[in-house]
């Protein structure tokens, strides 16, 4: 289901109704904003199926991030690597088997290695056949300019909130609920499908809040206490920084509704990009990172 981006539908089912596509596309824009749901809607579209049906289709290359431990060329940090490019490429040189056309989703496209960008570079740059490539990111700053200058760049902006009430009012959730989590949501449609798909996830919420209530009253040796214990698991970490982001964000927004001082809160919500932006496309030690942050809160 799409919520939102009503303009870049209009657009991309034009160009697919015209065929007067390009052969390269990035949607740029926030994480949780629908960018990749929009890519297989479209891609359903141009291949007449549906997207349930374009499970294992042979004409689909969905390409997206491989754990660190999965190659022993891993960085230590999940990444799409040159060995996936090149089969991808090779994938892309074969004439469409049911489709009218080759596409290809590259999802957290910035997580491409430098190889496997520069691996990219002639596809883009002088495509086989048949072909379309979606690259999706939300943080295009991290791909080669080279790359940047070979696509067509669709922006993605958080939609109103009030399509998300909308979505969510479908759902038969309650009306504190509603309104919980489409001020949560922010303009993401991605974070409303979430809480919705997963009952247990405002609750996990909440509990998040209060951890990071208890932790900005508690004493530096409390907090990198916290900090060790999390460290540990990278996945928790990463979780527990998108929920601390949700939660100062909104508390931001709410501060310069009732002009009260933000400044404080500024400097918190940029440190907690950094640090989620470290952990994530960086080797940075999570347990440095975090003990960082546990100083500025």
């Amino acid at each position: 289901m799409i919520i939102g981006h009503q303009k870049q539908w209009d657009f991309l089912k034009k160009t697919a109704e015209t065929a007067k596509f390009s052969h390269a596309y990035l949607f740029s824009g926030l994480g949780k904003l629908g960018k990749r749901t929009l890519a297989l809607k479209w891609v359903s579209f141009l291949f007449g199926q549906s997207i349930g049906n374009l499970t294992n289709h042979p004409d689909l290359i969905f390409i997206e991030p491989l754990p660190p431990d999965s190659a022993k060329t891993s960085t230590g940090k999940e990444e799409i690597r040159i060995s996936q490019i090149k089969d991808l490429i090779w994938r892309l040189s074969l004439k469409p088997s049911l489709a009218p056309v080759k596409a290809a989703i590259i999802d957290d496209a910035h997580l491409m290695n430098e190889e496997a960008q520069t691996c990219l570079l002639k596809t883009l740059e002088e495509p086989k056949g048949k072909t379309i490539l979606i690259l999706i990111t939300d943080k295009f700053q991290e791909l080669f300019p080279t790359v940047l200058s070979r696509v067509q760049i669709i922006k993605f902006y958080p939609v109103d909130n009030q399509e998300i009430k909308d979505y969510l009012k479908k759902q038969q959730i309650t009306e504190k609920d509603l309104e919980e989590i489409s001020e949560i949501a922010a303009g993401r449609p991605g974070v409303a499908v979430d809480f919705v798909s997963n009952s247990q996830k405002i609750n996990l919420f909440h509990e998040k809040i209060k951890e990071i209530e208890k932790i900005s009253k508690s004493d530096l040796a409390f907090r990198f206490q916290y900090a060790k214990e999390l460290s540990t698991n990278p996945q928790k970490t990463r979780e527990a920084l998108d929920t601390w982001t949700l939660y100062f964000r909104q508390k931001l927004i709410n501060a310069i509704i009732n002009r009260q001082p933000t400044l404080g809160l500024r400097k918190i919500l940029n440190f907690l990009q950094k640090t989620n932006f470290l952990i994530s496309t960086t080797n940075v030690n999570f347990r440095m990172a975090l003990d960082a942050l546990m100083i500025e809160l």
